[in-house]
């Protein structure tokens, strides 16, 4: 059979085809499109996004490649995606070769939520309910459905898994889910108010957002659960110890001793005169704000009291603080003679109980009071 050698025509037809397969071995993984699919939108969404970014005068390409291109990305997130609810199996699978680094990424990302999300679900119990009002706190917030629908999945499935195993939650969340040292710490919050169920909807809390509230779930894990006393107990850093909670009746010696009670307000005077502005405030109303705090650790033993810690704390001390326009300061130096000068008081035999009480206490009132 002769050979003819194709002519000009097939040439030009050949160099016109377009390539619709590209065969390779790492995977690619744009960051910026994985970042619109994890804010849930659509694709024909995305592709608008990234046009009026000026990717196509860029790369100097067309529309049906970035829409060919966007597509392919999010088939490709889309199978990754129940790799990255076990966190653990992407570096060991064969069907992705993604880099460690690119694997971290994804991963971070992928836990990664809304602050404004979370705020609204912080202290709810993560169950079907909650997850069927979705829709109104996407409202809210202005987080897509699908965006909202893939955290609260996430937070559930890291309370599932961590709710019953041994050791410190923040450690084994970072360990089972790898993430990094201040996502795990988010999620410890996360799941420790999930189980609590600390009443934050209230109005009078709505000016505390979710990082005020992490940073008081790391103070309360760290000195009031059974694992500030064990630390290889279950549950350690999800529920409050009970036994400290009933022990903390027993400060109430400390407003109803009226001799304890005096000796406690000269101790904390003579440490603050000329030292704070509102002194003569301080020195009027010291007896209702020492029964503020001592009634609200009292109260400790009862589930409904626990929920409303952060209502007491603003409603009973930070209120009446702020009516008196105290300043952060005066709080601060306030709160530390008044912890300190307990120690001074001979007949006071629960300093130990006091310390693990105040110490979570002014941490909590001082990052809660906003100025």
């Amino acid at each position: 059979m002769a050979y003819s050698a194709p002519d000009s025509a097939d040439k030009a037809l050949r160099m016109a085809m377009e390539l619709d397969v590209f065969v390779g071995n790492t995977t690619i993984m744009d960051e910026e499109v994985y970042q619109l699919w994890l804010d849930g939108y659509t694709v024909t969404d995305a592709v608008s996004m990234r046009v009026r970014s000026g990717i196509l005068e860029q790369w100097g390409a067309c529309q049906a490649v970035l829409e060919s291109d966007t597509t392919d990305h999010y088939r490709t997130f889309q199978m990754a995606e129940r790799l990255l609810h076990c966190p653990s199996k992407l570096a060991n699978q064969l069907l992705f070769q993604i880099p460690p680094q690119r694997q971290a990424m994804l991963i971070e990302r992928y836990y990664a939520f809304d602050p404004a999300f979370v705020r609204e679900l912080l202290g709810k119990k993560l169950s079907k309910g909650t997850k069927k009002d979705l829709d109104d706190v996407s409202t809210k917030t202005g987080v897509t459905l699908k965006s909202c629908r893939r955290q609260f999945d996430n937070f559930k499935r890291v309370f599932k898994v961590v709710e019953e195993m041994k050791g410190p939650l923040v450690e084994n969340i970072k360990q089972h889910f790898l993430l990094s040292d201040r996502l795990a710490r988010d999620y410890g919050a996360i799941v420790f108010f999930a189980n609590i169920r600390f009443e934050t909807g209230k109005k009078k809390l709505q000016y505390l957002n979710f990082e005020d509230f992490a940073f008081c779930a790391g103070q309360l894990i760290q000195n009031w659960t059974v694992g500030a006393v064990d630390s290889m107990v279950e549950d350690m850093d999800v529920d409050l110890d009970k036994e400290f909670l009933q022990d903390l009746k027993e400060l109430k010696i400390l407003i109803t001793d009226k001799d304890m009670l005096d000796q406690h307000k000269s101790l904390v005077c003579t440490a603050l005169r000329g030292k704070i502005q509102v002194f003569a405030e301080m020195e009027a109303n010291f007896k209702n704000l020492s029964r503020a705090l001592v009634n609200i650790a009292a109260k400790l033993m009862h589930t409904k009291d626990v929920r409303d810690f952060f209502i007491d704390l603003v409603e009973k001390f930070i209120e009446p603080c702020r009516s008196d326009r105290w300043v952060l300061c005066d709080v601060k130096a306030f709160l530390t003679q008044y912890m300190n000068s307990a120690r001074a008081l001979d007949a006071f035999k629960q300093q130990a109980i006091w310390e693990r009480y105040m110490t979570v206490i002014r941490s909590c009132i001082l990052k809660m009071y906003h100025e």
